[in-house]
């Protein structure tokens, strides 16, 4: 523990850094922005401005981009109570009782609520992250190219066993993204592949920059154009010092929710699948299930803001988790940052502790300061944010586009990958459309070249042995990850089973 508080401190006094220090609190505004605007979210913002942080150094850029997460997870509870409308798909729970609360003249209440939870949240979530990864890392130093495969293995299959009823439409979205990650020269051979109509700009692989932006930027913002018609109904929010110190002493109320939340939200985030949505929901539902008067949940009770609030900002902080020690992303967005991080020059998994500790502590650092400044920034401009909410969504929405325009551009100079931009953000709405999802596609362009390679150099060394994957005494951490995926994976099929056993026995007189 010494060594762990030795090193935390040496992150703290990074984070203070003027540049590093800038970068926190440019990154939390720029979030709390981008999560209270409907269909942004931490998703599209991070690979909106993703081009942006290459003119800083690799450790600034990560950290600016992760206060814009943590921004954007406080950001969607302000859209989600005074518009009704979620600021990305991790604040749909806040809805439920947040809107009502508004309509009742409460949200000033709703929105200090949903921030002091998220605050609590993300605090306890950083105080886990810190015992935990280090002990995480050193355990993964012992993976070898078999157990790294594994673990790809392992982060898909909990997409298709944990990622909905629709696993059909979830295997096309995984395969869609591996096919778009072979796209250019074999990694062995060094043979082109996949060259679709024998153009030569092609050879160079699909830019995952290129693809995060078309997707998240040009598709979901589409979406949500379509969804909304740019037509929204803003609450008022009052605001005064005396409702201020009034709201204080309701901490006490959503207190035990909020900490459950808290603990819950973290352990689920790190579940590759998972992230802030099923965390939020989960967390929502277990309050009320405790709640003394569950009948009062829906109709504006605090503790429904308060719970799931808590909950998506611990799994925002525990989906980096897996990403920093393992190298697999436990959210979209955590994939977004890991094509960043490759992109800079880092690997991330266990050996970045090794390599490169003060960006790792650097990194850990920030998280706690970008917290305080983020509640700080919250509770001081939520006035400000309400006000900037009101303006039309069809004049923000050609800001964005342009945007991305430039991003694309400006990070790979060719009008091709522009042009490859826009077709991948109409199939990003079209697959939005036709309700396929679009995270495991995401998961799979990143995590994709990852496994081919691990799975290849595993193959070369064991001479084609394919039960090299499942050997109980060289690789039993692989065969224990291997038998997690198969279980996964049949997972969706005992479900089916027994709904329809309990369907026969509902219907037997």
């Amino acid at each position: 523990m010494g060594e762990i508080a030795s090193l935390l401190g040496a992150g703290l006094l990074q984070a203070f850094e003027p540049l590093n220090f800038g970068m926190i609190i440019a990154g939390c505004m720029a979030g709390l922005f981008i999560g209270a605007m409907p269909g942004l979210g931490s998703v599209n913002g991070v690979a909106i401005l993703l081009p942006v942080t290459f003119l800083v150094p690799p450790t600034a850029a990560i950290i600016f981009l992760a206060a814009l997460y943590y921004g954007a997870m406080y950001g969607g509870a302000i859209s989600s109570i005074t518009l009704g409308i979620p600021g990305a798909s991790t604040a749909v729970a806040t809805v439920f009782d947040g809107r009502p609360m508004a309509q009742k003249g409460l949200a000033n209440q709703a929105l200090m609520a949903a921030a002091i939870a998220s605050f609590i949240g993300g605090t306890i979530s950083i105080v886990l992250f810190t015992m935990f990864a280090p002990p995480l890392a050193e355990l993964a130093l012992k993976f070898g190219s078999q157990e790294e495969f594994a673990l790809m293995v392992l982060a898909f299959a909990t997409f298709i066993g944990l990622g909905g009823d629709d696993i059909p439409k979830t295997i096309f979205s995984i395969l869609l993204g591996l096919v778009m990650a072979a796209v250019g020269f074999d990694i062995i051979s060094g043979q082109p592949r996949l060259i679709f109509f024998d153009m030569v700009e092609f050879q160079r692989g699909i830019g995952f920059l290129v693809l995060a932006i078309g997707i998240y930027g040009i598709g979901e913002m589409l979406w949500t154009l379509e969804k909304t018609g740019g037509k929204v109904k803003i609450e008022n929010v009052k605001t005064t010092l005396a409702e201020f110190k009034e709201n204080l002493g309701q901490i006490k109320k959503y207190l035990p929710t909020t900490s459950l939340g808290s603990a819950l939200g973290f352990f689920v985030g790190t579940l590759p699948a998972a992230g802030a949505t099923p965390a939020s929901l989960m967390a929502y539902g277990l309050a009320k299930t405790f709640s003394k008067d569950p009948d009062s949940f829906g109709k504006g009770n605090i503790s429904g803001v308060a719970a799931p609030e808590a909950a998506n900002n611990a799994a925002s902080t525990g989906s980096m988790l897996p990403m920093i020690t393992l190298g697999i992303p436990g959210s979209p967005t955590t994939a977004i940052l890991l094509g960043g991080m490759i992109i800079w020059g880092l690997r991330p998994g266990p050996l970045l502790f090794a390599n490169n500790p003060d960006f790792v502590w650097g990194l850990i650092g920030s998280m706690y300061v970008a917290n305080f400044v983020t509640v700080a920034l919250n509770l001081a401009l939520i006035p400000l944010f309400v006000r900037v909410l009101a303006m039309p969504f069809t004049i923000l929405t050609p800001v964005i586009f342009i945007l991305c325009f430039v991003g694309v551009f400006a990070t790979t100079d060719r009008m091709f990958d522009v042009w490859l931009m826009l077709i991948l953000g109409l199939g990003g709405y079209l697959l939005r459309k036709l309700n396929y999802p679009v995270a495991p596609a995401v998961l799979a362009i990143v995590l994709g070249p990852l496994a081919e390679r691990s799975m290849r150099q595993s193959l070369i060394s064991s001479r084609g042995d394919v039960t090299t994957f499942v050997n109980p005494v060289e690789h039993p951490i692989a065969l224990i990850c291997i038998i997690l995926a198969i279980a996964l994976m049949l997972y969706p099929v005992y479900l089916g089973y027994r709904r329809k056993k309990e369907r026969e026995v509902a219907k037997s007189p």
